[in-house]
């Protein structure tokens, strides 16, 4: 028990500060499209202002990195959607149960997301000699390098940030089925 409160203190600095990045990405977002926003009206004034290049693609890359960092929060308090119209009239033992169950497939949803940006990230990167990009599983490295349109941003930068995201939910959700098998156990 000592060291699973340890772990959860541990897993919960790591989940809120994860939280304050996702809020902060989210105010950078929300105050870049009002700026974009109020810019439009001044298009046709030529005064020299206008709308943020390339706003929908910062908002795009944003929201992804927001989504992921946001996710350990919700997983490590139980945040997520549950239907408890059965799981009510069950023993406690029977709801600790669906606890432990729902925690092992939130599990593998995290484990397969992380697993999948991991390989789109190496999709994304042209460096690494092949030896290294084979030893990360990055698979051939490609030709060029993918960028955003208007602003020229390589896809790898969201990639990285919402990885970073996907693999602390990961080691969250492998927490939270430590924590729902002691609650089962009775420990």
């Amino acid at each position: 028990m000592r060291a699973e409160a340890r772990v959860a203190g541990l897993m919960d600095h790591v989940a809120r500060a994860l939280a304050y990045v996702g809020g902060t990405v989210l105010i950078a977002i929300a105050a870049m499209t009002v700026i974009s926003t109020i810019g439009r009206a001044f298009v046709g004034l030529q005064v020299g202002l206008g709308p943020v290049p390339g706003d929908f693609e910062l908002v795009e890359a944003g929201t992804a990195v927001a989504v992921f960092a946001f996710m350990s929060w919700c997983h490590l308090n139980q945040g997520h959607v549950t239907v408890d119209i059965v799981a009510d009239k069950m023993p406690v033992w029977a709801n600790r149960g669906l606890v432990l169950i729902g925690n092992l497939l939130v599990l593998a949803v995290a484990f397969v997301i992380a697993w999948r940006l991991w390989m789109g990230l190496g999709e994304q990167v042209t460096w690494f000699s092949q030896p290294v990009r084979d030893m990360l599983g990055f698979g051939y490295k490609p030709f060029t390098n993918n960028t955003t349109y208007i602003l020229g941003m390589p896809f790898w930068y969201s990639y990285a940030l919402s990885f970073v995201g996907a693999f602390f939910f990961t080691v969250i959700s492998v927490f939270t089925v430590w924590r729902a098998t002691n609650d089962l156990l009775g420990r």
